[in-house]
């Protein structure tokens, strides 16, 4: 069965994106190393041919007839006849343009090829004698095809290293982009969830309301009702406030605030208490001894406990319990949510705070204890998970407990004898003082 590949414009647009500049990359530095080796090549053949230049005006000037340098051969003409070297290859010299040099003496400096092979021609005057220099072009024109061939192939080598290069550039220049195109729809995600259960809360509530309405004479009756809804829209808008706050939460913004977690799980357990009790599911909030401040966003927090909250309800059976228990140590301040809904594996623990991981016959976990695991880092804090698969599931949440701030009060305790020297020392203290003008 062939499974059909979803259809993504923005990762497209990246691909082809780092495709094209790979593409610039790869272009650009192969363009740079044609260039160099152009530049070679254009050295190396002027440097030969200055250099065969030299040696074949030296040799046409003082070089003997019957002993020229190697692969060089000379012609001279007398008398309307042409002697030349031994061995010199067939179709040599070029008489036309010795004919040339023996009327008008002009010196003469040629390229020709002759019988598939190339040569260069100097003809000039040696004395009154018309001499005609040739050299074999054989070993250097050679040496130029071999230096095509190197520069070719290093042609080719630059190019598959220049796209090389140019992907792990492109990868490294679109890796933002995907960074950017990741969190906007993290935060896409983030909106979706986190305001679906406030959102499902107020239509609760307000389904219940409506019903109170109908069947109460008096709206004073309804009056804690609408209250409630109030107070949810707001925390509605604090929950979009902190969502939009989100990135400078994710990049370290310190949380600053005191905030009672006991009264936020007090406050998420009535908030959730009507949808708890349309599905038939009782929470169950315990409080220990002593005070369970700890410094934070207090919107942040609200978003965790909701979050555990809303998983436990999700996960929990109708009928089934839900137990919210808040107790302080020395220097932390923990909240617990269990629940004796389908349960997990303990050894998911980590992967179940990872996004948009789930389990299929669960329905899944969502995003939720991602963004509670988000939210604990940010505040110095961890979350634990424990449970057995069919025995309920708990999430435990640990943050660091806020130490009073004391306003250290300056005061002094005078033993007797230290009141006894004040009083000696200031005896115009306890004195009158003389009226003025007084002799």
């Amino acid at each position: 069965m062939t499974r059909s590949r979803s259809f993504d414009p923005e990762r497209r647009l990246l691909t082809r994106a780092r495709r094209r500049i790979t593409a610039q990359v790869a272009a650009a530095f192969s363009l740079a190393i044609a260039l160099l080796g152009a530049l070679v090549y254009g050295v190396v053949v002027d440097q030969q041919d200055a250099t065969a230049r030299r040696d074949l005006a030296v040799a046409a000037q003082s070089a003997p007839m019957d002993h020229p340098p190697p692969c060089v051969w000379l012609f001279e003409l007398r008398a309307n006849t042409v002697r030349g070297s031994p061995g010199a290859p067939e179709g040599l010299p070029v008489r036309e343009t010795l004919d040339r040099v023996a009327a008008d003496g002009r010196t003469r400096v040629d390229v020709v090829e002759i019988g598939g092979s190339t040569y260069l021609v100097r003809t000039q005057r040696r004395g009154d004698v018309p001499l005609q220099a040739v050299m074999d072009l054989y070993f250097p024109m050679t040496e130029r095809q071999r230096l095509l061939r190197v520069l070719g192939a290093a042609e080719i080598a630059a190019l598959l290293a220049a796209l090389l290069i140019g992907q792990i550039l492109a990868r490294r220049a679109i890796a933002p982009l995907g960074e950017a195109l990741d969190r906007q729809r993290r935060f896409t995600a983030d909106v979706s969830h986190e305001l679906r259960s406030p959102l499902t809360r107020l239509h609760v509530r307000a389904q219940l309301a409506a019903r109170r309405l109908k069947r109460e004479p008096d709206p004073r009756l309804v009056a804690g009702d609408v209250d409630r809804l109030v107070t949810g829209i707001g925390q509605l808008g604090e929950v979009i406030e902190d969502l939009l706050l989100s990135t400078q939460l994710r990049q370290d913004r310190q949380p600053s605030g005191p905030v009672d977690l006991g009264a936020l799980a007090e406050e998420s357990a009535g908030a959730e208490a009507a949808r708890a009790g349309q599905r038939g599911v009782t929470i169950d909030l315990r409080r220990g001894p002593g005070d369970h401040v700890v410094r934070g966003a207090q919107s942040a927090l609200r978003r965790v406990i909701s979050a555990l909250l809303d998983n436990a309800l999700r996960h929990t059976s109708p009928g089934g319990h839900i137990w919210m228990t808040v107790y302080s140590g020395p220097d932390v301040v923990q909240l617990s949510v269990r629940d004796d809904g389908v349960g997990l594996d303990p050894r998911d623990g980590e992967r179940l705070l990872a996004r948009h991981v789930g389990r299929p016959h669960t329905g899944g976990l969502g995003i939720g204890l991602a963004l509670v695991s988000e939210v604990m880092d940010a505040h110095g804090g961890t979350i634990d998970v424990d449970g057995r698969p069919g025995a309920g599931a708990t999430f435990t949440i640990s943050l660091p407990r806020a130490v009073p701030d004391l306003v250290p009060r300056t005061s002094r305790i005078l033993l007797p004898q230290q009141v006894r020297s004040e009083m000696n020392r200031t005896p115009e203290a306890t004195s009158p003082r003389p009226a003025d003008g007084g002799a």
